[in-house]
């Protein structure tokens, strides 16, 4: 069959139709119609090459959803069938069979199919395939596409922390930046039952924060809100400041999620960890972290980095999900307009994920 994508040819261009004749399937392969799919900041740094790792023509995209349209002849029918309702999301297959796969940690799978970066065949098209059906995750009824899309990228992300970190109801959390990722982390954890804090550059978003969920907020006059942050997304922010607003927090939190793309004032953000606390960082920008040893040792403090969430962790995130209500805030565009959503996330400006509508 061919497949109708929106590619991009060079670096920074302009998106164009591309076509090309799809594979026959493999027998693990489950091939999906696409309706929807979520614009990450990762899909802009595929489109611009911000890593030096884009094979071009790059069809961007890793938040889909949309209908199984074919089964390989391996795929357990009793779990997937034609017609169904389906994401793929950052992952679209694994070995299970290395070490990491076979004690339920695909994600760290040395040789995991990553759908964002496999150059012509991301979810910016008519079509995506998932090489391993076990990467393949039937949508809740309460779930609307559109909502559910930025759920399988962003939302596992910021949900696999509550799991693997062991975040207690009882705990209290500070979220920094309100944009694709925070604004997520803050309702997850709200409904898990933590103390949550907004962190934030400005006081410009608080009343968004507490509308998700947060019960306190911080703004800090650093470059801090979040706006471009993406699962794996790059950034060029510089140092930033924020000492002085987080000095009235000092020694609070349990936990920090870390969801920006911006170099951060890591020493003022470890004082404010009890002892034992953990910085999980999430948000990935270009340069080195700088802090003191004395920032980790007195207090035994941890920092911890995050990726999206292996398969069992994403259906319970589903699950959580559906049954609390949570559910990103969108901006949608037909994909004719995908162009416009992509500027729309690379400048920062969606409140708080952007999706296309195929």
């Amino acid at each position: 069959m061919t497949v109708r994508a929106y590619a991009v040819e060079r670096a920074g261009g302009p998106v164009q139709v591309h076509t090309y004749d799809a594979a026959p399937l493999g027998p693990l392969d489950v091939l999906v119609a696409v309706t929807h799919c979520g614009v990450c900041r990762t899909d802009v740094g595929m489109v611009d090459d911000e890593w030096g790792i884009s094979a071009y023509p790059v069809v961007a995209g890793h938040e889909a959803i949309g209908v199984v349209e074919a089964l390989g002849d391996r795929v357990d029918r009793g779990r997937l069938a034609v017609g169904q309702r389906v994401g793929v999301g950052a992952t679209a297959g694994s070995c299970f069979a290395c070490e990491w796969c076979l004690s339920g940690r695909q994600q760290l799978c040395p040789a995991k199919d990553n759908t964002a970066v496999r150059g012509d065949g991301g979810a910016f098209a008519s079509h995506v395939r998932a090489t391993d059906w076990r990467h393949v995750y039937p949508i809740p009824d309460a779930i609307a596409s559109e909502h559910a899309g930025p759920l399988l990228c962003a939302g596992t992300t910021v949900f696999a922390p509550l799991v693997r970190q062991g975040i207690r109801p009882t705990d209290r959390v500070a979220v920094v930046g309100i944009g694709g990722l925070g604004h997520l982390a803050i309702q997850f954890l709200a409904a898990w039952g933590c103390h949550v804090t907004a962190v934030s550059s400005t006081p410009d978003k608080e009343a968004d924060a507490r509308r998700f969920g947060a019960h306190a907020f911080v703004a800090t006059g650093g470059a801090t809100d979040g706006a471009t942050g993406g699962a794996t997304g790059g950034g060029t922010g510089g140092r930033t400041g924020g000492a002085t607003g987080l000095a009235a927090v000092a020694n609070s939190f349990d936990h920090i999620l870390s969801t920006v793309s911006a170099d951060l004032p890591w020493d003022a953000y470890l004082a404010t960890l009890r002892p034992h606390g953990t910085l999980c960082v999430l948000g990935v920008f270009d340069g080195t972290m700088t802090l003191s040893p004395l920032s980790l040792v007195p207090g035994e403090r941890r920092i911890v980095g995050g990726v999206t969430a292996p398969p069992a962790q994403t259906r319970q995130m589903l699950d959580f999900a559906a049954r609390h209500g949570i559910r990103p805030t969108v901006e949608t565009f037909p994909a004719a307009r995908l162009d416009e959503a992509l500027e729309h996330v690379r400048r920062g400006r969606a409140r708080y994920r952007a999706v296309v509508e195929f």
